[in-house]
């Protein structure tokens, strides 16, 4: 385990009709986050979220095309080949309360989206290939 201090704190809005995942990138990057934490809340007009077959090795997505609220979407931005990667889950419900979730992908789209981005100072989080798992981890 290595030690943090936190560096800057990001609290804003994500633009409707963007994509979460790149919109959440795209703050990080353009703000020279490298190593930090994260949590989005709001809903979504449609989402793409994966599963990761520890056998097979592989992620497989699951498309829903419809309204959600975001209950829960967590995660970390570390480096991917000297580039911010993040790296977030996400939980979301149905009006019904019945929900779905897995790791956040491109194509999930954003109605609201409140974000919360915590800057870490210290070690940076670099991820390379681990053959265990098949995953770049850090």
């Amino acid at each position: 385990m290595n030690t943090y201090l936190t560096g800057r704190i990001l609290l804003g809005r994500l633009p409707k009709g963007g994509d979460l995942l790149k919109e959440i990138t795209r703050v990080v990057t353009e703000n020279g986050i490298e190593t930090g934490t994260l949590m989005v809340i709001g809903a979504v007009s449609k989402a793409r979220f994966g599963f990761y077959d520890q056998e097979g090795r592989e992620y497989h997505y699951k498309e829903v095309d419809r309204h959600l609220e975001i209950v829960s979407c967590s995660g970390n931005i570390s480096l991917l080949d000297n580039q911010p990667m993040v790296h977030a889950h996400i939980v979301l419900a149905d009006e019904d309360g019945n929900t779905v979730g897995g790791h956040l992908a491109e194509g999930t789209v954003i109605f609201a989206g409140e974000a919360y981005i915590r800057e870490l100072k210290g070690e940076k989080l670099v991820r390379s290939y681990d053959k265990p798992t098949g995953l770049s981890l850090w």
